[in-house]
Formats: structure tokens, C-alpha cells, sequence
């Protein structure tokens, strides 16, 4: 491997560092968290697939990699960038290096490189097209940048989405773990006062593992799932998951939604929030620089509180089209931007940030209770 290799953004500027992980050539948007840990959440995440992830935090792999803290069955980010990349981790539980993480997987790193001057760049100047590489000329790399698509112009969703239901833990290796252990605490069937549905469009597992924590029986669905499909497995309710990439492109999961509101309790969750807000007539825009991170600030308007929460996403929903009685029920305190939607009689909730953390404070997990107590009520009205 080359002791020097690059990033070169699409604007033409070009950042030096040192090539760790998988050798090759990577290419994404590229976005920044200010996370200070999580990197191995992170990059397992599904919302971060076809992006080129930049961690603020100026360490990196300090703990190595474990079996447990996987997100879905392999890394998502199409190449991480840091400042410094620790090859020596001191962790009980780690299993391998960062550096070995990636390099199993074949994705491509970059250490050694200032990254508050890329910050810096994207917040000034919004998230933008980059590559990887370590064996052509900065004008090389941005010709060949150039020539490639956008990001905003493909559905990584179906990419990133599981090709047929399971039930989790799963079995049957359709919702294969990156690593052993994942699952997380089991419960028997026998044990399940639910059923939920996930639709999944980037489903992280610990939105898996939390419901299942609470008494349900889980099953993931591929994004490609029509409502009567979903029906048929008679749910006590439905979540849309996250996921990566434009909710515009989305029209078939936006139908799904539609199909299913008012016929069963539904939760949206970051993605699936965007779904469910271009179900009921808003559109969604694209963020200069996204929100993401383990510390962003949201109010929820209806208890008047004010919670810390990770976020993962570069869209949001503007609120000026909605109809349908749907009304906003979260605002980010940083930008304004809707967090948050809810019906005051329909059995349905959105939120745009993560319930399930990994990374991040666990504050919001109350998120599931509130979807099951809809569960519930409906249940004891049907």
C-alpha cells in the first residue's frame, strides 16, 4: 500500500493523508459527524451508505472493534476519514483494529489528514461529491469524479434493504450480522405481546433489539413490501426504519405508507419520517450539511421538553404541505427544521432523529413505549 493517498473533493480542493484499512479507491458524498464515539456504529449505520464518512473527533479506533456494537450484517460508509487512526486499542471486548476492520470488508481509509479544515469546507460550503485514492494526480481524481452520478440520483435504499422478511434474532441469515453476538437479548415468541412489522429501508439492529427488549415479535420486511403484503402478517404495528439517500426517489415506499395509515399504528423513524411527511402532502429538501451526531438539541412541542438525540440524515421535511390533520409535533432548537410529526387522532407518530441512538444518548428510546402504547389503545378499541 502507498505510504500517501488523497481526497479530493468535487469543488477541486485536494487533502493529504495517509492510506489505512482496504487499498483502493473510494468514492461518496462526503459528510461529517461530530460524534465523539460510536465510529464502529457509525459506520455500519445503512443511512451512511454511499458516503464518505469524516469524524470531528480527532481519535479514532482507540477501542478497537467488538462483536456486539454492529448496526447491520457489514460496514455501510464507502470510506472513513480521520485525524488519527489508534493500531494499538485497549477495550476487554475488542476483537480486531480498526485498520483490520475495514481492510476485511475492503473499504478504504484515510488517517492522517486535518479534518477540521474539511469541516470547516463543508459547512461552508455544503456536503459535496469526494474520492479516495492513492495512485493519481488530484486532476486526475476530480476528472474521474466528475464523470461519476450524484448522490441524490440513486436509491441506496434498495441496496442497503434486507431481500426477504425475517424474524429477529434472526435465523435464517437473510439479516446476516457483520459479527457473532449481535442479536442482543433474546426473548421467546411465546413471550410477545406484539407483532411489528419493520419496513426496512436501513434498518439499524437496535431498533430490532429495542422492540423486541419490549415484548414483540419482530419482522423486517424488505423496502419493496406493498401494504397488502404487510397486512396479510397482521401486524399490531408497523415501523418505517431509517435509511440513506433522497425520500424523493422513494415514491414506492411513500405508497406502502399510504396504504397503511388508519389501518394499522404507525411509527416513522428518521427516513421513514420523510415517508411518512410525503404521505400527507409535505415535501422534503436537502440540508447544506445534514445533522449528524450524538448531540443535537430537539423540542418536543406537546410536553414542551427538550431532549439531546442522534441524528443521521442530510433531508428534511418541510412542514408547509402537510394536510390530512397530520401536525408537527418536533422542532431541531439548532435550525427550526421538523423533527417531528403526529396525528391527534389517527394512530401514528414520526420522528426524524434516532430513537435507538447507537451511537449516542439513550434519551429517546421513551419513543417505543409511546408507538406501543398506540399499539395498545388500538388493540383495546378494535
Amino acid at each position: 500500500m502507498s505510504d500517501k493517498a488523497l481526497l479530493v473533493l468535487e469543488g477541486g480542493t485536494a487533502f493529504a493523508g495517509r492510506p489505512f484499512g482496504a487499498a483502493g479507491r473510494a468514492h461518496g458524498e462526503v459528510v461529517f459527524s461530530t460524534a465523539m464515539t460510536g465510529y464502529q456504529e457509525m459506520l455500519t449505520d445503512p443511512s451512511y451508505a454511499g458516503q464518505v464518512l469524516v469524524l470531528t473527533y480527532p481519535l479514532a479506533g482507540n477501542y478497537g472493534i467488538n462483536r456486539r456494537d454492529v448496526e447491520s450484517r457489514r460496514i455501510q460508509v464507502s470510506a472513513l476519514v480521520v485525524r488519527e487512526a489508534c493500531d494499538v486499542p485497549s477495550h476487554w471486548a475488542a476483537d480486531m483494529t480498526l485498520h483490520e476492520y475495514l481492510a476485511s470488508e475492503g473499504i478504504p481509509g484515510l488517517h492522517g489528514v486535518d479534518t477540521r479544515a474539511i469541516t470547516r469546507k463543508l459547512r461552508s460550503f455544503g456536503v459535496m461529491m469526494g474520492t479516495i485514492t492513492a495512485d493519481e494526480s488530484p486532476e486526475e481524481a476530480l476528472a474521474r469524479l466528475r464523470s461519476l452520478p450524484s448522490y441524490g440520483s440513486i436509491d441506496f435504499v434498495r441496496a442497503v434493504s434486507t431481500d426477504k422478511p425475517y424474524e429477529w434474532p434472526d435465523k435464517s441469515g437473510a439479516g446476516k450480522l457483520a459479527l457473532s453476538g449481535a442479536e442482543g437479548p433474546e426473548k421467546k415468541a411465546e413471550e410477545a405481546r406484539y407483532h411489528v412489522a419493520v419496513v426496512d429501508g436501513g434498518v439499524k439492529y437496535n431498533i430490532l433489539r429495542l422492540l423486541r427488549e419490549r415484548g414483540c415479535r419482530v419482522t423486517a420486511l424488505p423496502c419493496t413490501v406493498s401494504a397488502e403484503d404487510v397486512l396479510a402478517l397482521e401486524p399490531d404495528g408497523v415501523v418505517f426504519s431509517p435509511g440513506p439517500g433522497d425520500p424523493a426517489l422513494l415514491d414506492y415506499m411513500v405508497g406502502t405508507v399510504e396504504g397503511l395509515v388508519g389501518k394499522v399504528p404507525v411509527l416513522g423513524i428518521c427516513l421513514g419520517h420523510q415517508l411518512l411527511g410525503r404521505a400527507f402532502g409535505a415535501k422534503t429538501f436537502k440540508l447544506k450539511f445534514g445533522h449528524r451526531g450524538a448531540n443535537h438539541p430537539v423540542k418536543d412541542l406537546l410536553s414542551g421538553r427538550v431532549h439531546i438525540t442522534a441524528q443521521n440524515h442530510g433531508y428534511a421535511v418541510d412542514p408547509e404541505g402537510l394536510c390530512g390533520g397530520v401536525e408537527v409535533s418536533h422542532v431541531h432548537l439548532n435550525d427550526g427544521t421538523c423533527e417531528g410529526l403526529y396525528h391527534p387522532s389517527l394512530p401514528l407518530l414520526s420522528i426524524q432523529y434516532h430513537s435507538e441512538a447507537s451511537p449516542g444518548p439513550l434519551d429517546n428510546v421513551y419513543v417505543f413505549d409511546r408507538f406501543l402504547e398506540l399499539v395498545e389503545a388500538t388493540k383495546g378499541s378494535a
